[in-house]
Parts: C-alpha cells; sequence; structure tokens
C-alpha cells in the first residue's frame, strides 16, 4: 500500500515540476505577437493564393504590418479588404487599379490548325515534351488543355472550343495561371481595358497565316490609325499601351485580321462567356 502512495506522490511532484518549468520556459522563451498583424490577417481571405507577391496571407499580413507592402496588397480581397486594413494601419488607401487576367490567343479548333492528332496526356506544361510541343501548328497559341483552368481557385478560367477564355468578373488577378501557363500565354491587364490584341505570335505574316487564320501578321494598319501611340508593332505583334490607350477603336476597325477586339463583355477571349461551360466543340478540345 506504502508502495502506491510513494508511485503516486512522485508521479505528482513530477507533474508539479514540469508544470512550472514549462510556464517558466513559456514565459522566458514566448513570441511578441504585433496585434496589427493579428489584426490584418484577420481581413484578409485566406485563399493563400501567393498573388501578393508572399507566402500566403501570414506572410503578407507581416509585412503590411511592417510597413513593407501595401494596405492593398491582397489581389483577392480588392478594395474593401484594403480599406479595412487601411484603417487598421491608420493610413490612407493609395489608388489602385483592378486587374484581371487575360489570354493572348484567339486560334480556336476553328481558326488554328493542328500538325497532327494527340491523344496522350492533356496537360500543357507536358507538351515541350511532345514533337513541335503540342499538336497546334501554331508554337505561340493556347494548346487548350487547361493547365490554367486547374490551377484557378475562383472558377475563372475555362477552356472553350480549343483556347482559355478568362471570366474578368470572376477573376481576382492572384496570376496563378500567368505563372502556369508554360507559353506565357497570360498576361494581367487592366479590368477596364477597352481593347485587347488577342494573338502572342512573333511569326511573320506569311507564316501566321498558313497556321491560324486570326492571328496578327504584323502589318501595322493599327499603328498609322492611333492619334496617341498607344498601339506598337514589336517582333511582329502588336501591343497596347493601356496608359496611353482611350479606347477610341479605330485599331480594331482597321486590322485586316480583326485581332484587335473591344470589350464591354464579362469574358476575355474570343467568346461571350457561357454560363454552363458544357458543351464541346467538333474538334478534339473539351471544355474544362
Amino acid at each position: 500500500m506504502s508502495g502506491i502512495i510513494i508511485a503516486a506522490a512522485v508521479v505528482g511532484i513530477t507533474g508539479i515540476l514540469i508544470g512550472i518549468f514549462l510556464g517558466v520556459a513559456g514565459d522566458k522563451f514566448k513570441v511578441e505577437v504585433d496585434q496589427k498583424e493579428v489584426d490584418i490577417r484577420a481581413e484578409l481571405p485566406g485563399n493563400n493564393c501567393g498573388g501578393c507577391g508572399y507566402a500566403g496571407c501570414d506572410g503578407l499580413a507581416a509585412a503590411i504590418a511592417k510597413g513593407e507592402a501595401p494596405v492593398n496588397a491582397c489581389p483577392v480581397g480588392g478594395a474593401p479588404v484594403g480599406a479595412k486594413i487601411a484603417a487598421i494601419m491608420g493610413t490612407e488607401v493609395a489608388d489602385s487599379k483592378r486587374m484581371t487576367a487575360f489570354v493572348k490567343c484567339a486560334g480556336d479548333c476553328n481558326k488554328a490548325k493542328e500538325n497532327y492528332y494527340y491523344s496522350g496526356v492533356k496537360e500543357c506544361t507536358q507538351m515541350p515534351f511532345v514533337p513541335n510541343g503540342g499538336s497546334k501548328a501554331c508554337t505561340y497559341g493556347c494548346m487548350g488543355y487547361g493547365s490554367c483552368v486547374k490551377v484557378c481557385e475562383f472558377d475563372a478560367i475555362h477552356v472553350v472550343d480549343g483556347i482559355a477564355v478568362v471570366d474578368k468578373e470572376k477573376c481576382k488577378a492572384c496570376g496563378k495561371c500567368v505563372a502556369t501557363c508554360p507559353r506565357n500565354l497570360i498576361e494581367l491587364i487592366p479590368y477596364d481595358a477597352p481593347l485587347t490584341v488577342n494573338c502572342a505570335s512573333k511569326d511573320k505574316g506569311k507564316d501566321v497565316m498558313a497556321v491560324c487564320s486570326t492571328g496578327c501578321i504584323g502589318c501595322m494598319l493599327c499603328t498609322k490609325q492611333c492619334e496617341f501611340g498607344a498601339i506598337t508593332v514589336e517582333n511582329n505583334i502588336a501591343h497596347i499601351d493601356y496608359d496611353k490607350c482611350t479606347g477610341c477603336g479605330k485599331c480594331a476597325e482597321k486590322c485586316p485580321k480583326k485581332i484587335i477586339t473591344r470589350h464591354n463583355k464579362i469574358c476575355y477571349g474570343s467568346y461571350s462567356c457561357r454560363s454552363s461551360h458544357s458543351g464541346m466543340c467538333s474538334c478534339r478540345f473539351r471544355q474544362y
């Protein structure tokens, strides 16, 4: 009986000593928490998309609290979250421009030629390992296998008739699709951009027309129409400077391939957004 009492006493005393040790150690080695950082983290959406340039929302919250990142750095939260964080930091929100992803390709399965029928892995990031970088004759165009679709957390991009199309109302400009596209076809542009050039081919006009009926041929007619120097042709492809573009549309009207597109619709692509995204086109592509 006495042995049981002694054992219980030893266990009890040991527990008390361990508790005292942990209490002292916790107080000595505790990490001070910046309350601003905690409050900022509570306002961030928690997607951890990395679109802000930091390793998730925790990293961004810490950077904002230290003054290393602007209060409106979260592309997912946008202006509303930026305003709340500005109130926490006691600062004003700097003007920011809403951005959205844009796919620089209009070569759908009805306009772009195929070199061969491909039946392997349907993954854009794997195409560099197959002949010609994929079956599509244009080596600059969208391959249409939806690697960008798979990384989007907001259901903002789908493959329609063989090319990726962005729903700019859903897009949060996190940049994951931009980073994923192996052909660097996706870029972030202003949400209210009135015009886009739906092509990225750097081939000469004759070579472009040989593989795609709608690609930019670098004719420079658009540059001659623009009174503001907002559109230039470099490496056989037209580029729009949105800081200069007034949206007059003269370049689009003059473009012989109609590759410069006006935008007053939800989707950034060659098609209006389809609510169901459930159809299939007549070629090898399937909507994702």
